[in-house]
């Protein structure tokens, strides 16, 4: 019976992994894999200090100056990462070694651009930030303060970008773990010395400084090895033949980008405006503990878009679909089982570790866990269909979900608090995720048909 059944799960391991695409897919995530990993232990005893020391109504005021800078910052971004990934990746496949350098140059001068406007509107705007979402306008220096962590990420996106397609993972990673390590460091002696929101933020910044400055030095010395020191020199004017595609390509991740702020990431805002920094804090450790379950998974879109890119080029219809399959199998077992968990557990873990003040949390992050199921376990919806050139489909989604996730917030935030807010979160990753899992079946299936009468 033993025997029968070791037998058994080889034959499966070896089934899954049999596919070279996806050893390599499963070993590039698997360095950012072990940062993710490590990343989570640090992070999650990294919140459950700042949530001792702050309190739900201070944590709350922590969320909302993150994530409006956060906000403001992608309302401003033009997705540089993804466009580098594809058309670096494109052009490298076809040896056009020139025009592979002229995207990341003219990517990295675009998103430094945008990001001293998006350095702009954070000062501009961060008077209403304190005012609305922090409900005290004495906060409004702490709202510039964070904002300065935009200028450290001049050119992150592509830097990143970059690191993807030429698979630099582990070095990805040990800047993610230096990145935790610093952070955790400064939280744990303003926790000693019973520091607050000030000593919090600094550490913040700093980790998030340290790491993106890390990106963009690791991003240029692999620019330079790969097409010389001189590779800055190379004319943009290369790409004039493909400026239209690459106008549309950045413009539609752009849009699809500034539409998920109101349907996934203003979700501490719409709650802080409507309610108070008490519910935005309970939000914001429930969605902070449903992150630690997604993190084992973020990995798998960086990982698998580069390679999805490559298949696509290639016209390797078989290999996507089996990726696609593997990884919805691998991260949606995953997500199961790690949801069981804390619908059994998740209630007395929180009241032991974080104290009973946040018992409050426990129901949004049943609801939470219900959409990051959908989410987790096809998490490759967006990523495939910008290899297979439908960078505007997330963006039609995206659309309607934003009308009508407005209209419920309006309606039933100010009524249902927080729960309200999860709810509609969870539904609209359900129901995009859903939509854009049948779009790419279908468009891998024209594919298909397409290749088979060439």
């Amino acid at each position: 019976m033993l025997q029968s059944s070791y037998a058994w799960l080889r034959g499966l391991f070896y089934r899954f992994f049999e596919n070279e695409l996806i050893r390599r897919v499963i070993k590039n995530s698997g360095y950012l894999f072990s940062a993710t990993g490590i990343s989570a232990a640090l992070s999650l005893f990294q919140g459950i200090l700042v949530a001792r020391m702050l309190q739900p109504s201070g944590l709350g005021i922590l969320g909302a100056i993150i994530t409006f800078t956060s906000v403001v910052n992608k309302l401003a971004s033009f997705r540089m990462g993804e466009l580098v990934i594809k058309y670096v990746g494109q052009f490298t496949e076809n040896n056009d070694q020139p025009r592979a350098a002229a995207i990341f140059k003219a990517a990295a001068i675009i998103e430094m651009l945008a990001s001293f406007v998006a350095f702009g509107l954070v000062w501009l705007l961060a008077p209403l930030g304190a005012r609305f979402f922090a409900k005290d306008t004495s906060l409004t220096y702490w709202f510039v303060i964070y904002g300065t962590i935009v200028l450290a990420n001049l050119i992150s996106e592509s830097s990143t970008g970059l690191l993807q397609i030429f698979d630099r993972y582990r070095r990805m990673a040990f800047l993610s773990i230096v990145q935790s390590v610093f952070t955790l460091a400064v939280v744990i002696l303003a926790y000693i010395y019973h520091g607050g929101l000030r000593e919090v933020l600094l550490a913040y910044i700093g980790g998030k400084v340290i790491g993106a400055l890390g990106l963009t030095l690791a991003a240029l010395i692999e620019a330079a090895r790969r097409w010389g020191e001189e590779w800055w020199r190379t004319p943009i004017q290369l790409l004039r033949p493909h400026a239209r595609e690459l106008a549309n390509f950045a413009i539609s991740t752009n849009l699809s980008a500034s539409l998920s702020l109101i349907t996934k990431d203003s979700e501490l805002l719409w709650v802080a405006f409507f309610t108070n920094t008490v519910q935005t804090g309970y939000y914001r450790l429930a969605l902070s503990l449903v992150n630690l379950v997604q993190m084992p998974v973020s990995p798998l879109p960086q990982a698998t878009y580069p390679e999805l890119s490559r298949e696509t080029s290639r016209k390797n219809w078989g290999n996507l679909r089996y990726v696609l399959r593997q990884g919805s199998i691998l991260a949606g077992g995953y997500t199961l089982a790690a949801s069981i968990f804390l619908l059994i557990l998740g209630r007395p873990l929180i009241e032991r570790i974080y104290t009973a003040a946040y018992l409050p949390t426990y129901p949004g992050l049943l609801i939470l866990l219900a959409g990051f199921l959908f989410a987790n376990t096809f998490y490759w919806n967006r990523t495939a269909l910008l290899a297979l050139n439908r960078p505007d489909f997330p963006t039609k989604v995206n659309f309607v979900l934003a009308v009508l996730k407005i209209i419920g917030i309006v309606s039933l935030v100010p009524l249902y608090g927080y729960l309200a807010s999860a709810a509609l979160l969870a539904g609209s990753y359900a129901l995009g995720v859903s939509v854009s899992v049948l779009k790419v079946r279908s468009l891998i299936s024209q594919q298909e048909r397409a290749s088979a009468l060439t």
